[in-house]
């Protein structure tokens, strides 16, 4: 069995759509393994896959290596993935399973000037976004997390509009729909309901946003290069 650090927060047949479109990725990852799998999704809305087979622990560990995992017990000094649960003036909370929260103090994002909420709204980080951490007293935004915010905003593109609540697919639907297909680069998939759609630079984030928002009951934040 192996916990992923993605959640599964949408309800009725958006749950039903969004964990289809999961077993398919489960299916794309380790269905070549001799491995059976069955997903469940718990109480705290972190997916559990039980996985059983000759191949069960390769399986486990390409799927935590993919989505992350969440653990049990934490040990000073080692990166881990939690969920952005809620933010503050003061800081960052994580979720990190099984009832733990994650403060991430101001001093410990390590993503230049302003409060944690500026800093959430200039990076685009919506909430349930699943985060790197490095555990410890106080716990800090892992590096390579830090780096992949930079990296949002420093594209040779105009940026990113990034969303919640709906799988890859809704989001490439969504976009069609409101007649942008040519208006994209792709859409990046950062957990199983968290999307980034990456704007090549002739496209303007926010006008992009302002267009597809009336389609989808979700948090949509913008990335500006």
């Amino acid at each position: 069995m192996v916990v992923l650090a993605t959640k599964c927060y949408v309800s009725g047949d958006a749950r039903e759509r969004a964990l289809d479109s999961f077993g398919s990725l489960v299916d794309n990852e380790v269905g070549d393994l001799d491995v059976d799998w069955a997903v469940e999704v718990r109480e705290d809305d972190f997916l559990d896959v039980a996985l059983s087979g000759e191949d069960a622990t390769v399986a486990a560990n390409a799927l935590a290596e993919t989505w992350g995992e969440i653990t049990p017990e934490f040990e000073a000094g080692e990166t881990y993935v939690g969920t952005l649960e809620s933010w503050d003036e003061a800081g960052w909370t994580l979720d990190a399973g099984n009832g733990t929260e994650i403060r991430i103090p101001a001093e410990e994002l390590g993503l230049g000037a302003g409060t944690p909420v500026q800093v959430r709204d200039r990076f685009g980080v919506v909430q349930h976004l699943p985060i790197r951490f490095v555990y410890g007293e106080p716990s800090r935004l892992a590096d390579a997390e830090r780096d992949r915010l930079y990296e949002w905003t420093r594209e040779e593109r105009s940026g990113r509009v990034n969303v919640n609540s709906a799988t890859r697919g809704e989001v490439r639907a969504t976009v069609n729909r409101a007649g942008h297909a040519a208006d994209i680069v792709t859409v990046e998939r950062l957990g199983l309901l968290e999307q980034s759609i990456v704007c090549p630079p002739d496209t303007d984030p926010p006008g992009l946003l302002a267009s597809i928002g009336s389609y989808l009951r979700s948090e949509l934040k913008c990335v500006l290069t």
